[in-house]
């Protein structure tokens, strides 16, 4: 029987955990390695070229320590900034995290479509060429929000933001032209699913939210093959590049996603 592979997943900070969440279902045989860069946290802060000589040599040394057989960026930022120097460096195969433009687009009843992301993602070139070559005559609204990463990291602490901030944050993606509304948006930072059911409680009328980690986890099956068998694997290892032991309330949290400390 060939040994279950070590799948490493790399974030900021911890919103990649819906991306390994549903990763695990995938390959739950699989031992899992959930890095989150807390240290550098958040990436939109920072400009490439800052990004690209962190994120590099430390995945070099992440490598290293735990010798992955794939690794995920489940980051939209370090997915369209770093991702290729890492593939152009490392021969382990990467899996990037970019706003799922295509299939909401195509999906889209009244074409009208939000993207949501941050502030950094949703003016980058990268966003803007994807709608270029996929709104499908979709009518695309960019969204950014400085804030909502913040609230999502808050929301695992234990520490829940109120309504009215994230209601604030969200309005822009509802918008009504021509006697249609936006039906779908789009989560394009990999934090925002941790908060899918605050905006679900929160939208002004139903819309379908786009999560790009069930997709992602396709991905993965692709490109490592389906499980050899579904009994679960050791429980799945987290380390904190800050070297911060997590709160009791965070713990909690991360043994909801299947991850012990």
């Amino acid at each position: 029987m060939t040994p279950a592979p070590t799948i490493l997943v790399f974030d900021s900070g911890l919103g990649g955990l819906t991306v390994f969440r549903e990763a695990a279902k995938a390959r739950p045989d699989a031992r899992f390695v959930f890095v989150a860069d807390d240290a550098f946290f958040p990436y939109g802060g920072h400009g490439e070229a800052e990004l690209v000589a962190r994120v590099v040599p430390l995945m070099g040394e992440l490598i290293e320590a735990h010798a992955p057989a794939i690794i995920i960026i489940a980051c939209n930022t370090a997915s369209t900034l770093v991702l290729p120097h890492l593939r152009g460096r490392y021969a382990v195969p990467f899996i990037g995290t970019v706003p799922a433009i295509k299939p909401a687009c195509a999906a889209s009843l009244t074409k009208r479509v939000s993207v949501l992301g941050t502030q950094a993602t949703v003016t980058r070139e990268y966003t803007r060429a994807l709608i270029r070559d996929f709104a499908n005559g979709s009518e695309v609204t960019l969204v950014g929000s400085a804030r909502l990463a913040g609230f999502a990291e808050a929301e695992l602490h234990g520490t829940p933001t109120e309504d009215a901030p994230i209601a604030k944050e969200i309005a822009p993606c509802f918008v009504e032209t021509g006697g249609q509304r936006t039906d779908t948006i789009v989560l394009a930072c990999t934090h925002f699913p941790l908060l899918a059911s605050r905006f679900e409680k929160l939208a002004p009328w139903p819309v379908n939210f786009i999560d790009p980690a069930p997709a992602i986890a396709r991905r993965l099956v692709e490109l490592v093959g389906a499980p050899s068998t579904h009994e679960g694997a050791e429980p799945a290892r987290i380390a904190f590049t800050s070297g911060k032991a997590p709160s009791p309330a965070l713990a909690a949290s991360l043994k909801q996603f299947g991850i012990l400390l």
